[in-house]
Parts: C-alpha cells; structure tokens; sequence
C-alpha cells in the first residue's frame, strides 16, 4: 500500500559511560494452587526493597488462561501507589507506568494476580505449560549507574497482613473483548463444526507440548549459559559437536514455538532435560531465590528416621541454637565465608551490595558486571564470638564475588572470588594482598587458572595450598607455600553414580591434620570425599540419605568430630535443610541442629571450634546463626521431639524434666552429684532398675518356698512328737 516500512530496532554504541542504567524487577509466584471451580483466588507476592533508589517506567502482567487481572503497587509508610493494572489476557507487551513512580529503601513492592478455577475439574498449579499457571509481573527501571543492578526478583509474600488493606482495584477483573482473547492465545478463526472436534484435541495435545511463550527467552538464556551437561562438559572451549548439539536442540524449542504442528517426534532426552532446567531454572545457581513460607516444613514435623532429632541425638551431646548470640541483628550482604581465627574470633566474608544471580556470568561464565566496579563495603569483619561486636573489618574496593574464607596458623586469610577467579592471601590487616592465584577476570582450566574457584585450605605443617576449582572446573589443586602449582586430582562426574574422585562442585574444604586427609563437600553429588594429603589418593566417602541431593560445606574439629550443612530439598523430597554433627572416624551421625530463630534458606558455610561452638552464614538469609554444646550452656529451654527440659545454674539444686505428649525418650542429662534428680527423660530404662525389676520376683518366689518349706516341717515335727 505504498507505506514505508518503520519496523525495527536501531542500536546505538558508545565507550562513553551513562548515568543510568536499566534493569528488570520480576515479581512472581511460586506456590499458588488454584481448586477447581473456585470462582476467585489470589496469588500476591511482596518484597521488602533494600536497595539504592529505582525509578519505574514500564510494566508488563503475564499469567495463562485462568488470570483476570494482574497489578503492582509501592507501598509506602502503608500507602499503596499503583504501578501497573491490566489484564494478562490482552496481548502481551510492556505498558508505560502512567504516573512516574520511585522506590527508595525498604519500600513495599507488591503484587495481586486475581484467577478463576471456573471450569478446571482439577487443581492447578503454577508451572511451565498452557495447563499450568503463572503470576508474573515485570517491572523495568533504571538506576544511577554507579549503584544499578541489571536484575532483580521477588518471590516471596513477606507481608500476608497487608494485603488486606490492597486498593479494590486489584480484585476488580479487566474485560477483555473475544477477539482480543483469540490474539493473545493464538486462536484460529472460526472453523467449521466438522473440524471443531478434531481442533480441540489437537489444540489439548499442543497444549501439553508448547512451553510457555512468558518464559520462552528465559528457557533459550538457561539453554544458552547453565546446560551443565553440554556446557560444562565442553568447559570454555566447547567442540564443534557440543555447539552444533546446542544449536539443535534450540532449534526444537523454537519450533516448538512456532510449528508445533510439523513436530511428531521430539527427543525423550531434550524433553527431560528441558523440563528439569524449568523446574530447577535456578536452583543450581548459587542465589536461588525461594520463597519462605515453603521452607521447613518438614522440619516441623521430621519422620523418624529421616535424619529426624530423635535418631540423630546419640549420648549426651547435643547442638542446639545459642540464643543469647545477638549476630542475627548484623546488617550484612550474601554471607559466603567463615572461619575462625588464631584469637577464636568469628571472622565473616560477605558480599555487600554485590549479589550472585543468573545475570551474572556469561556461558563461558566470564563475569558481565564489571561496570558495578568491586564491593564499596568491607568484605571481611571480625567479630566477638560471644557478643557479635564488630572488632575491625578489611576487604573494602578488593572484591566482586566473594566465596570461600580459611585462615591460616598465623592468621592470614585465604579467600576466593568468584567472578574475578582467584585466589587471595591478605594478611590480618587485609590492605593489600600476600599472594594472588590465578588471573584476574579470566577462567580457564589449565595451571595457571580457576574457574568460580570455591574454597582453600592451608596445611598447618607443611604450608601446602589446597584449592577447590570449582563451579566450572571439577578438581583439587595444590601449590606449595609460595604458590608454585605441585599437582591436581579429580574429574567431572560421569553419568549414573559418582565415582570416587569424582566431583559435581567441590564447594568446601576441611583440612584433617590429624589424619592427614583433606575432606571435600561435594555438593551436587550430596557427599563428603575424603583424600591424602600428599598424594591425592582416595580414601573415603561419606554420604547419608539425610544429606539429601546437595551439601554445601564441612568443618573439622580436633578430637574427631566433623560437622556439615546441606541444601534445600529438591520438590516433592523430604530431607530437611539442617546441620550435622559426625563422628570423623566411622561416619556416623552424632547429632542434628537447626535455628530456632529463622530457619535455614541457604546455609552455605560452617565453622566450629574446639569446644564444640559452631557458626553457620546463610548466603540467602544473609545472616550468621551460632550454636553450641548443650554441655557447656548455663541455661537452655529445648523444645525438641515433644520434650521440654528447663535446666538451672550450677548454684541451684533441682532440675526439672517434663514429658509433654508422649515424647521420644532422651538421655539423662549429667548433672553435678550435688544436684537432685527429681525427675528424668531416658533413652532406655537404666540398669540398675532392670536389675532390681528382674531380682523382686526372684527373691518373692525364695520367700514363698521357704515359707512352705517351713510350714511342711513344722507340720511334720508336730506329728512326730
């Protein structure tokens, strides 16, 4: 029609850096079940915002069929100002925020999608498919470049409360014109009746096929950098084969899109694969996000014998949560590391305002947020094991992604950096480093290399450097005291079982001077490999089905006991997140813990001391739980397994033990001979008293034969005289 055509994108380049950058903020469910027939149900998400301020101008709302109506709000001081309203039916696209809205530090974000289970005859959930639902709201902003992050995601409802005070607005629904419905779900126009019935079955069947297109650039970005099966095999430098393999099954995605109907048979491999990248799609990130309120819940009631605290507690040692510790109220970033120094002090390495997301790295994972420069904060903190007071603290304008901590015998640290792949010697003042592993900004896998290298360990009596590289690479390497390479071990696990030397992320190292060894968290293989110093060689695993799929970090304490922390479940298993306790020598699992003040999200390292104090940062929560021996604690009140204990100081004289709703019993606890027991939990009825129950009838029995033996001679004397 003689029109020009205008369609198209014009991109403009300069090395001239700008004031603003943009970013994305997407808010969604993760949990949402909606019940057949039920006419209205809420799905709302809310987040507490802690950073530099953002100024939103666009918005874009997407759910599947059963979505009326999707809206964002700023809450502020509990006023709620709209950023977006529209209808998730219209054909999708980012909308302008109408009124220019900005969100400052510790602003609400908030979000309602308001569905219909009308017409469903079964529940549905929030997943990847056209059956399925979804609650997403997408926010773009723009930042002052000095403090912007390019991605950030909310999905969580950290407020239930508040949303009763929502403007009615947002459970108002949009209605939306039939034809307008059609554009958005790529209808066909109308058919003949004859054709009407085979359609719907095709159509039911496509359904069931095509992933979702609100995902679809998301999946192609997760194919593109986190295959671990094609990427990470092929490390930095994938064959020719591996990229034409990728290539092919993107291919198969898109054509899923846009031919579904030329599809008739579609690998049985891919379609696995795919669907455990959707489910999992950041789970083997490091900063997975997940919401709260699916946390723990079997932690709230274990199964016994499932790593449950009945079984786990063994003798008299117990670990629970200390909860004079005042840590919890620490402001700090992702807390990656911890060690404890030659003083016993809690040295902390955290993040700042730098944090780990899938935007992060590329597929060669070469770190992308260079721009951000290193972390403003100081890194490292020292801090009073018993009152959590900040004592001094080092590390500033030094890292981007900080990760594992070790300290040394005399108090050097040794950190690794993840984005700068390295590996640093900082001594105790930390203000420039000793030594410097690896090259700045660039992975690889040879020598002189790291790849998201993750933790080190330093021999106390040689000086040996043992490094774990690490989320790319699947080795150990060890450098002698000056930092000359010496030698390497391990291999990227194989398919089927992890052989022995076999790695899936050596996360964490915990050096073993008394035996020599030097023990490796496996992580995705859910395991504790233990080796010899020297040589490397093989010498143990340790795996329990507790530990579930994934465990984070081990810790070793002179004396033989090694303590450890695992991951969140994986859907539908049911191994909690918690902390363990073993015996070094036989395996065993001595004992279990988790916080009774928050609960674990992502408990990423642990230490512990000789006395059998234990420290745990959560890279999630952002906090650092302390722990200790029952032993050594004055007071306690433990509400465990349906048992109450109230325990007094040594001063007073009674301690009191009371069962509530027929408890699991426990051992006796070991009191000063001075104290009386008045009464007491045991895990198996005490010696002495089986003794004296099995003597009482003995001796009754002796009594009555003597009795009547007496009798019969007395009888028998009578008669005689």
């Amino acid at each position: 029609d003689k029109h020009k055509d205008c369609s198209g994108v014009t991109l403009h380049l300069t090395h001239q850096k700008q004031p603003l950058i943009a970013g994305m903020y997407l808010m969604m469910s993760v949990n949402t079940v909606i019940p057949p027939g039920e006419k209205v149900v809420d799905a709302d998400i809310a987040c507490h915002y802690k950073r530099f301020p953002m100024h939103l101008f666009a918005y874009r709302v997407h759910t599947h069929r059963l979505g009326k109506v999707v809206s964002g709000y700023r809450v502020r001081n509990g006023q709620w100002t709209l950023i977006g309203r529209q209808s998730p039916q219209l054909p999708q696209a980012f909308y302008p925020v109408e009124h220019p809205v900005d969100v400052s530090y510790d602003d609400i974000l908030a979000a309602r999608c308001v569905f219909s289970g009308e017409g469903r005859t079964t529940e549905t959930h929030i997943g990847g498919t056209a059956n399925d639902e979804m609650c997403n709201f997408y926010i773009m902003y723009y930042m002052e470049a000095k403090h912007a992050v390019s991605y950030m995601t909310c999905t969580q409802n950290a407020n239930p409360e508040m949303f009763r005070s929502i403007p009615q607005e947002a459970n108002i629904p949009i209605p939306v014109k039939s034809d307008m419905l059609k554009m958005a779900h790529g209808h066909h126009e109308e058919t003949k009746d004859t054709d009407k019935s085979s359609l719907l079955q095709q159509d039911k069947k496509e359904e069931d096929e095509i992933l979702d297109q609100g995902d679809f650039y998301s999946l192609l970005s997760k194919l593109l950098g986190e295959r671990k099966d094609v990427v990470h095999v092929h490390k930095h430098n994938p064959t020719e084969k591996a990229k034409s393999d990728l290539v092919a099954e993107i291919a198969n995605v898109v054509q899923k899109k846009d031919l579904a109907r030329e599809i008739t048979n579609h690998d049985e491999r891919d379609n696995t694969i795919l669907v455990r990248d959707r489910i999992h799609k950041f789970h083997r990130l490091e900063s997975t996000l997940r919401p709260p309120e699916n946390r723990h819940f079997s932690l709230q009631q274990p199964k016994h014998g499932e790593g449950s605290w009945e079984k786990e507690h063994t003798g008299d040692f117990h670990i629970e949560e200390a909860m004079e510790w005042p840590g919890l109220g620490l402001k700090l970033g992702q807390v990656s590391g911890l060690a404890l120094d030659p003083d016993n002090n809690l040295v902390v390495f955290h993040r700042g305002d730098h944090v780990w997301d899938e935007n992060s790295f590329d597929s060669k994972f070469v770190y992308q947020q260079r721009g951000l420069g290193p972390i403003e904060q100081n890194t490292i903190l020292v801090l009073d094991p018993s009152s959590a007071k900040l004592l001094r603290s080092t590390g500033k304008s030094l890292f981007y992604l900080p990760h594992g901590l070790s300290i040394d015998k005399n108090g050097n640290y040794w950190v690794t950096d993840v984005a700068l792949h390295q590996v640093f010697k900082l001594g105790a003042d930390g203000a420039e480093p000793l030594l410097i592993l690896g090259v700045a900004l660039q992975p690889g896998s040879d020598k002189n290399h790291f790849c998201q290298p993750t933790d080190v360990a330093v021999d106390p009596v040689t000086g040996s450097i043992y490094v774990s590289d690490g989320y790319c690479n699947s080795r150990i390497i060890r450098f002698s005291p000056d930092g000359l390479y010496v030698t390497q071990w391990g291999e990227e696990t194989s398919l089927g079982r992890a052989r022995p030397g076999q790695f899936h992320i050596p996360h964490s190292l915990a050096l073993i001077p008394d035996f020599s060894q030097l023990c490796v968290a496996d992580r995705e293989n859910g395991r504790i490999q233990c080796f010899r110093l020297e040589t490397g060689e093989f010498v143990r695993e340790i795996k329990h089905k507790s530990f579930g799929r994934e465990l984070f970090a081990v810790s070793y304490v002179p004396g033989g006991l090694l303590f450890a922390v695992n991951g969140m479940p994986y859907p539908g298993e049911a191994e909690p997140v918690q902390g363990f306790v073993m015996n070094f020598s036989t395996g065993e699992i001595i004992d279990t813990f988790i916080p009774l003040r928050k609960s674990f999200e992502m408990p990423h390292d642990v230490v512990a001391s000789e006395d059998k104090t234990v420290f745990v940062g959560d890279v999630h929560a952002r906090v650092v739980w302390k722990f200790a021996s029952t032993e050594k604690m004055e007071h306690r009140s433990v509400k465990k397994a349906g048992i109450e204990v109230q325990e007094i100081k040594e001063s007073e004289t009674v301690v009191e033990a009371r069962v509530k709703n027929n408890p699991e019993p426990t051992d006796p606890l070991k009191k000063p001979e001075k104290q009386h027991l008045v009464q007491q939990a045991s895990n198996g009825i005490p010696f002495v008293l089986i003794t004296t129950l099995l003597i009482i009838p003995v001796v009754v029995l002796l009594a009555i034969l003597v009795f009547i033996r007496w009798r019969k001679t007395t009888a028998y004397g009578g008669n005689h005289e």
